[in-house]
């Protein structure tokens, strides 16, 4: 049970659902900006690719939630589906990703522990990888961003459903309609 009365039925509306459902006023620019960060065309990342570094720095934070949703997101989009999820999340290194991606995800790694870890040298080999200045910068965006859903979620205790089949339905939706779809009211 969260730990504010978001006056709807979690189970319903769980994780940054039934936040987005108590407060439609901040829902709208969280939503515009996950659409923008998330999903936004033309875009020399694939829109899995970047639901993926959402998973990554999601899982890092240890948000069940986020990284759960955003898991199935990504697998949605992505030609491997979840397997490749799941090898990036137990190691970047090993993980069957180009090396401009694995160098992008290196960098989204150092923003959740702090935007200082941010060297140079990340910078540089991310560059070295092909990565351009957008995708540097849009890798550093989506990763702070999601430190800040993940603690939105966790921050309030809101339910993080234990069945996968409800990720999937939420990707359904995600890649169909993307994150300015009306939410329906309760």
């Amino acid at each position: 049970m969260a730990h504010i009365d978001l006056g709807v039925d979690e189970t319903e509306f769980p994780g940054i659902r039934g936040p987005m459902m108590y407060r439609p006023e901040t829902a709208k620019p969280l939503n515009e900006l996950a659409e923008v960060l998330l999903r936004a065309q033309p875009h020399s990342m694939t829109p899995g690719e970047r639901e993926l570094i959402a998973a990554y720095v999601s899982g890092l934070n240890n948000c069940n939630f986020c990284c759960s949703s955003h898991s199935a997101f990504a697998a949605a989009q992505l030609p491997t589906g979840m397997q490749l999820v799941d090898e990036v999340r137990a190691s970047v290194d090993e993980a069957p990703v180009s090396p401009k991606l694995r160098a992008l995800l290196h960098i989204a790694a150092a923003v959740q522990k702090s935007g200082r870890e941010v060297t140079t040298e990340l910078v540089a080999a991310a560059r070295d990888e092909g990565a351009t200045d957008l995708e540097i910068h849009d890798t550093v965006l989506i990763a702070a961003a999601f430190c800040m859903y993940n603690r939105y979620v966790d921050g309030l205790a809101t339910l993080a459903p234990a069945d996968p089949a409800a990720y999937t339905e939420s990707a359904k939706r995600i890649v169909e309609h993307g994150y300015q779809a009306p939410v329906p009211t309760p």
